[in-house]
């Protein structure tokens, strides 16, 4: 594998904030490296639609790459199997209650075939600072009282970045997507950001979309109001599904 310090490979060094064009990167979207996780960094980043992921011991990696998937609100795909999970009403959601609860178990919790996390500790400080300024926003699924699943990401305009997931028993983290997806769909956001294309994610309802199309939709989400500050109030129930 080349390395971002190969002479057919170059990557420029992040200097301040100064991110490289996404629209002229690889498809692969690796645009510079190092740099710090500062909130206003990777405020900047998001904005351009770049994000930062790297393992233990590598300098901050930052990507765009192409093509891209989001999820439209109103494209969540429900299976039959999972409307009755919906119905059963085992599960209930809350919304930035333990964020950090939630971030640490999306950094812990073993996922198959993935080895480690590139949740490292300096990310997992980054983002709890961004939740404290209103930026980054956790959704909590519960069972009998007790976490059992959730997500966490980031919104700004109408645009919420999806980071990463977990569950502890089967469904969990499929019913905090589908709340996300509804809760926001109702207050106006244009799309998820669901990063690189995963089978399971398609199985939802997420499309992969052209670099310069999700570039375009992002410019336009961030014109809109954002809801910054904590979504404690934000609310999601079964009642529609039980009601089919």
């Amino acid at each position: 594998m080349s390395s971002i310090f190969d002479e057919d490979y170059f990557v420029p060094p992040l200097r301040a904030t100064s991110f490289p064009n996404p629209r002229f990167a690889s498809d692969e979207g690796l645009l510079a490296y190092g740099g710090e996780l500062s909130s206003h960094t990777l405020l900047t980043a998001y904005r351009k639609g770049i994000f930062p992921w790297f393992s233990p011991g590598d300098p901050i990696l930052w990507w765009s790459p192409n093509p891209r998937l989001l999820l439209y609100p109103d494209k969540f795909y429900v299976r039959k199997s999972f409307r009755r999970v919906l119905r059963s009403g085992k599960f209930t959601v809350k919304f930035d209650h333990h964020f950090e609860k939630v971030i640490r178990y999306c950094a812990t919790v073993p996922r198959e075939g993935q080895e480690g996390s590139w949740i490292v500790p300096e990310m997992i400080e980054a983002f709890i600072r961004l939740h404290e300024e209103g930026f980054a926003h956790s959704v909590e699924v519960y069972k009998d009282g007790i976490l059992v699943g959730g997500l966490y990401g980031i919104a700004m305009g109408k645009a919420f970045f999806g980071e990463s997931m977990f569950s502890l028993v089967k469904d969990a983290s499929k019913v905090a997507f589908k709340a996300l997806s509804d809760v926001l769909g109702a207050k106006g956001y244009d799309f998820i950001d669901c990063q690189m294309p995963t089978d399971h994610m398609i199985g939802l309802g997420a499309e992969v979309v052209d670099r310069d199309i999700f570039l375009d939709a992002l410019a336009r989400a961030l014109q809109k109001p954002s809801d910054l500050g904590n979504w404690h109030d934000f609310e999601w129930t079964y009642e529609q599904y039980n009601q089919e």
